[in-house]
This record gives structure tokens, sequence and C-alpha cells, in this order.
């Protein structure tokens, strides 16, 4: 069967999509393309190096379909890997100059990666400004060393770095986030930001949530980005348990505006 046929095909299969009540989607990527090629180039740019990103993490973030391409059943994927001992590279895409949004559901499916010093993310940061006075959301963290927990994180000036707000969701009965893929997501309003899995709600950041005199800095609009870092101040390095490539499968990711005043300004 020829590229163009499969993804016909493909199409065909996946059941209709249908926002759910009271939401309008804004903007999407579905990762439909033939394998191997790159994400749309009209959603994502990279950044890139090996700075460690100031969590002293390992990896080199390069563009190249060694670590980001489409998988062609309807995935981008993110894959680490170590080209030599001591040495790896990975990716981090983001929406910034193509996309930004204020106040807003935002969601994506993913299927994470998993080992020790594996360090996915999915999550936001404010434009224009400087961290952390331009604020971060992380819609999802997953640290290897903890298989079936993600973390749902705020940073602003006076609560960032190891003073976020944070919240972590354990899977129940030592199920692990590597074993099938979860919805994450971010409910965001002018005066809340609410974290799921799966649906369930398990975090709400409000501004009372903040320290005293902390400012709520997530009144303005906010890039997405998708990363798989490799190391780092919080997950700890790679050990001998760890094995590559490591993958993350992102099968959408989806942004929509309630219907409703009160999400806009």
């Amino acid at each position: 069967m020829s590229p163009a046929s499969l993804l016909l095909s493909l199409l065909l299969a996946a059941p209709a999509f249908t926002a759910p009540p009271y939401w309008t989607l804004i903007w999407s990527d579905e990762f439909d393309g033939p394998a191997g090629t790159a994400p749309d180039p009209m959603k994502w740019v990279y950044d890139l190096g090996a700075n460690g990103w100031g969590n002293k993490e390992l990896e080199n973030y390069i563009d190249s379909r060694d670590t980001s391409y489409l998988d062609g059943s309807g995935n981008l994927v993110i894959e680490a890997r170590q080209p030599s001992p001591g040495h790896y590279t990975s990716a981090r895409l983001k929406t910034y100059t193509k996309f930004t949004v204020e106040y807003g559901k935002i969601e994506a499916r993913i299927k994470l990666p998993a080992g020790q010093g594996i360090w996915p993310a999915f999550w936001m940061l404010g434009t224009p400004g400087h961290w952390p006075q331009s604020g971060e959301i992380d819609i999802m963290e997953n640290i290897g060393r903890e298989p079936g927990t993600v973390h749902g994180t705020v940073h602003g000036p006076g609560y960032s770095g190891d003073k976020g707000i944070s919240r972590s969701y354990a899977l129940p009965d030592s199920q692990r986030f590597a074993g099938d893929y979860h919805v994450f997501a971010a409910q965001w309003s002018q005066h809340s930001i609410q974290f799921f899995v799966d649906g369930n709600l398990y975090h709400t950041v409000t501004p009372a949530s903040l320290p005293t005199g902390a400012a709520w800095v997530f009144n303005h609009p906010f890039f997405l980005i998708l990363n798989v870092a490799v190391g780092g101040s919080w997950p700890g390095n790679p050990d001998a348990t760890t094995s590559f490539p490591q993958k993350m499968l992102v099968d959408y990711v989806r942004v929509y505006q309630h219907r409703r005043r009160f999400y806009t300004k």
C-alpha cells in the first residue's frame, strides 16, 4: 500500500472528532502524515543546544529525524537517544512565534517514555517577558524514577523552581504511564488553572494559592512546549538501568476556548 493510500485508510477508519460541550477547538495538531516526516513547521519550531537549560540537563536538543518525527500512525515521536557513552540527543518543540493562547483548555494525549533520568514534559511559557516573571504552566511532567506519577505545576515570581506550586497524580494499581496513552490537560481561566489526567481533576491553583504578596502572572498569552529531557537536578542522571532510545508518543495536541465569557478577557 502506498503512503497516500495508507494515510487515507487511517483517516477513514478514525472516528469523527467532536469538541467537548461548551468548548470550541481553536488549534490542534493530530500528527497525521507519512512516517519519517518532520512535525509541521507551520505549527512548531525547535529549541536547540546542550546548555543544561537551567536544570543541569545532559541532552543536546537537535532538529533531526533521529529525535523528532511522525510515525505514520498518527503520532509525533520525540526520541531520546544515546549516540555514545555519556552523550544524549533529544528534541524540544514549541509553538513560539507560531501560536499562543490566553485562557482555555489545553490537552494532549501522550504515551510516556520510561527510565531513570528520563524527563518528558508538556508545558507552557508566557510571552513576552523573562522567566519567571512571564509565568510557566507545567501541564505534565514525569521523572523516570516515578513511573506511575505525573506532576502539574505553576511557576511565577516568588514561586519558581523548587518553590513552584505543584501537586502530583498517581495511577492506581501500580500502573505505569509508559504502559498506555493518557490525556493530560490544563483548564485555564482568568483566576484559575486546573490540572487533569484522563478527565480527573487533581490540582487547582488560584491567586489565593500564591505566597503572600506574590503576583498572579497568568493573564497574558502562553506558547506550548513538548520535550524529553535527559538527566538534570530533579530526575537525576541515567544509570545502568536506563535503556535507550526512549520514545514519547504524542497522539494529538488540542486547544479549546470556552464559549462562556469569563474564559476571555
